[in-house]
């Protein structure tokens, strides 16, 4: 069996439908679990209970932690460190390898032009550090022997069937869907990689399923030479058959929406990721398996297709 912690969310649906290539047996862990497939086994648990995390886990030769949480710095400064150790513990109970779905948030802002698995960890923000703490937990376990872990990291990402939590999404394909102009956060003159949600899925599912990928970290597939923000919401626009409209979030302007917005506050330290270039390399896990990602033209053809057709 293998075992999808924090189910239900746009890499846990894409994980559940990859790993039927592996496993006839997924199980689908959350507070409200629901099938992707008929036979799926859901499991209600909370995570930030030990006992209840130690029972989702019981039985599964791989565990996946992919769970999303309110984007909010305080949420993830007291939950993140809890639910990562009981996954952990539950883990080491039942000899469970373990596969965490990270993000980069822990890489120092001055070395993110490219992003490798060796770029400097030196978090610029609250959630930063939360998941510096985290990765840091788990990798303490790795190097101690005590368990069988890796780290699939992505970018931002984007594909269909994603509700709140795509950037690209909520502020540029909503937008220009609407006959708004799309927001672009930062500048839209630096270029921006984003992973392709079924992309991280599949990867995500071949890296808990090789032996040899395990005790390291892996940058997830996302296309080279990653388009500026201009340039996706060209590609968006024309995907969606609209004029490509566009004005640039500065820094301080989403800090002034955050006093009224709360989303919008909790971007305001994030907003580094976007007034320079973000490029995130993935070419150890091409090399490796390879495995070729989604050209990010296409991907945009098969979110609006899946979602706007």
């Amino acid at each position: 069996m293998q075992t999808i912690l924090g189910s239900g969310g746009a890499i846990g649906n894409e994980l559940a439908k990859a790993l039927r290539e592996y496993t006839d047996q997924v199980r689908l862990v959350s507070r409200n679990p629901r099938k992707v497939y008929d036979d799926d086994i859901l499991h209600p648990a909370n995570l930030l209970n030990a006992n209840e995390t130690e029972k989702a886990v019981d039985g599964s030769e791989i565990a996946y932690l992919t769970v999303g949480l309110p984007y909010k710095a305080e949420v993830w400064q007291t939950a993140w460190p809890t639910i990562m150790h009981n996954v952990i513990q539950a883990c080491r109970i039942h000899g469970t390898r373990l596969v965490f779905f990270d993000n980069v948030y822990m890489y120092d802002k001055n070395h993110l032009n490219p992003m490798t698995e060796e770029t400097p960890v030196n978090p610029p923000s609250k959630k930063g550090e939360v998941r510096a703490e985290i990765a840091r937990m788990l990798m303490d376990e790795v190097e101690d022997g005590n368990l069988q872990a890796l780290i699939a990291r992505s970018a931002d990402f984007y594909g269909p069937s994603i509700e709140g939590t795509s950037i690209l999404n909520e502020t540029v394909v909503k937008n220009l869907d609407q006959g708004k102009k799309a927001n672009w956060l930062g500048s839209a003159d630096c270029k921006h990689s984003f992973t392709f949600t079924p992309d991280a899925g599949r990867a995500t599912a071949l890296l808990g399923n090789t032996l040899e990928a395990y005790n390291q970290v892996w940058h997830l597939p996302t296309a080279s030479d990653p388009p500026t923000g201009k340039e996706w919401v060209t590609m968006v626009a024309d995907a969606l058959g609209v004029e490509a409209r566009y004005r640039e979030v500065p820094k301080w302007m989403v800090r002034l929406i955050g006093l009224f917005d709360g989303t919008m506050a909790e971007l305001t330290e994030m907003v580094y990721q976007n007034d320079r270039h973000y490029v995130f390399d993935s070419s150890k896990f091409e090399q490796h398996f390879d495995l070729r990602p989604t050209l990010y033209r296409e991907g945009v053809r098969q979110m609006i297709a899946a979602d706007y057709g």
